[in-house]
């Protein structure tokens, strides 16, 4: 009689340790127009939500879902997750971050993209949890948005559904408010301030400077012209502080 002895089981140590790339291999943006706009709506997120340090705002990040499968992600242009520290992020692993997916998305058009690529990106971000999916083309100035919500009245599933109208649509997350324009797609924060490319914010921080400066300028005038008049007024024997 032969007696087969039971092998013992892999412990988790065991297993191979699975790799997750920081990068697809795929650039952030196939044009100019592209970049600056996955820019623009990125870094604006991030001065919003500057004071919150439980907001984390990420542009082209890998986002993994799911521990364990590597294949499964997909890497938003500009994304944002409420209830999760700021900080460096080689990729988001969901499984890492309180099992939190990212709340809102972006994803801006270029005459690259296809509709098959987009179509699974639709899909990634029905099935794993996205509540507002915003998709812009800069080229063509359309703007979509879906928000998850009841299938029906008498359902409980959620499902992301397309918003009717966009023009004037406030984000329930992020509170900002979409429009468009004459030049395209405008993007207005709770305050009611456009958001600006980072040229116009580094223009908009130089004429800031330019003013304080000049203000600074003047108040120094006007106190050496004070200066001036008390001791001309010392000179003639007048105390100035009794005037």
């Amino acid at each position: 009689m032969v007696t087969q002895l039971n092998q013992p089981q892999p412990t988790a140590s065991d297993r191979p340790e699975i790799h997750y790339p920081d990068s697809d291999g795929q650039p952030m943006a196939d044009n100019t127009l592209q970049f600056q706009w996955i820019v623009t709506i990125k870094e604006n997120l991030e001065l919003l939500f500057a004071n919150d340090a439980n907001v984390f705002v990420a542009g082209d990040l890998l986002w993994y879902p799911v521990e364990g499968n590597n294949k499964l992600r997909q890497a938003p242009d500009a994304m944002v997750v409420f209830g999760r520290p700021k900080g460096y992020r080689g990729s988001y692993q969901q499984w890492q971050e309180d099992n939190l997916a990212p709340q809102v998305v972006f994803e801006i058009l270029s005459p690259g993209n296809r509709l098959k690529e987009m179509a699974k990106k639709f899909q990634f971000y029905q099935q794993y949890g996205v509540e507002e999916y915003y998709l812009y083309d800069p080229d063509t100035i359309d703007l979509m948005g879906w928000l998850r919500g009841a299938e029906s009245a008498e359902s409980s599933r959620q499902y992301l559904t397309i918003i009717e109208e966009m023009e004037g649509w406030v984000s329930p997350r992020l509170g900002i408010r979409f429009a468009i324009g004459a030049a395209g797609l405008e993007l207005y924060d709770p305050q009611g301030q456009r958001f600006l490319t980072f040229t116009e914010l580094g223009q908009q921080a130089q004429a800031e400077k330019q003013r304080a400066d000049a203000e600074k300028d003047r108040a120094d005038a006007e106190k050496d012209r004070a200066d001036r008049l008390a001791a001309k007024l010392q000179e003639l024997g007048i105390d100035p502080t009794t005037l």
